[in-house]
């Protein structure tokens, strides 16, 4: 049980720190900077598939960062909202397993499986969750509308409560790289535990 309060604990401190707030751009004085200098490019060598001159290092096999320049900041600013619903969707997925907030729709008898919530509760919680997903939305349209006009990084909300983006550059140029990191992790990761569960027919961990 330590162990899991332990695990818990670091979970919600992860998904805390992906809604700090970046730091403010610089303006780059490199020409053809790679997706305009936003953090991801980095990768390992060698990779185990290639596409001509496509490696691992600003990896864009597709081309997005070349067709769509000015679309950049919104391809960013989607893939960092996207990695903190996925990030937040991994402990919610996994914690009701172990532990349910009060109400007896939300008993452990009345849903045991997490992966049947979603049907179970469609009229009630699913609707609430709806509205404020909506809100939220709503919320972001306006810095959505103006990205390129902004004098801010995607994903930069000026929300960060619990001040955990460093003041340093090069610190926070790091978290910004983490964010990113774990953000795609909890990405595919939640979409595999998802199916996990579906095959299985079993909870966490998901094994047959």
């Amino acid at each position: 049980m330590a162990k899991f309060t332990s695990a818990l604990l670091a979970a919600f401190a992860g998904t805390a720190a992906a809604f700090a707030p970046v730091s403010t751009p610089a303006k780059s004085t490199q020409l053809n900077e790679f997706a305009n200098g936003l953090v991801g490019g980095e990768g390992p060598e060698p990779m185990p598939f290639n596409f001509g001159e496509k490696t691992s290092k600003n990896f864009d096999p597709i081309g997005f960062s070349e067709r769509a320049p000015e679309w950049l900041n919104w391809f960013r600013e989607a893939e960092l909202k996207h990695g903190r619903q996925a990030m937040l969707g991994v402990v919610g997925f996994v914690v009701p397993e172990f532990i349910r907030v009060p109400g007896e729709q939300f008993s452990f008898e009345a849903i045991p499986k997490v992966i049947d919530a979603h049907d179970a509760l469609l009229d009630t919680s699913m609707k609430q969750i709806l509205l404020w997903v909506s809100f939220m939305e709503a919320m972001s349209l306006g810095a959505l509308s103006n990205m390129n006009e902004f004098d801010r990084k995607p994903g930069n909300f000026g929300f960060d409560p619990l001040g955990l983006m460093p003041t340093d550059a090069e610190k926070a140029k790091n978290m910004e790289l983490a964010e990113l990191k774990n953000g795609r992790l909890a990405m595919v990761a939640l979409g595999g535990m998802v199916h996990g569960a579906i095959v299985t027919g079993h909870g966490f961990p998901y094994l047959p």
